[in-house]
């Protein structure tokens, strides 16, 4: 397992574990970073990371990203 903030662009992965404080948990559960969901990293600007997940492109900060672990 390594953190989303590791996957090379374009690579679908599968979520294994969303870590973080029941607040964080529950936000990013609402967005659809659940365990055994995919999601696809489109790019990373600045301080945020675009990703692909439920066929939505959301943008996360660097540090919820690395609490979702692939």
């Amino acid at each position: 397992m390594m953190p989303l903030t590791l996957v090379s662009p374009g690579e679908e992965n599968i979520i294994r574990h969303v870590g973080g404080s029941q607040e964080l948990k529950k936000h990013l559960n609402d967005m659809g970073f659940v365990p055994g969901g995919t999601v696809t990293v489109i790019s990373v600007m600045g301080g945020n990371v675009i990703v692909n997940v439920k066929e939505s492109r959301i943008a996360i900060s660097r540090e919820m990203a690395q609490k979702i672990m692939v």
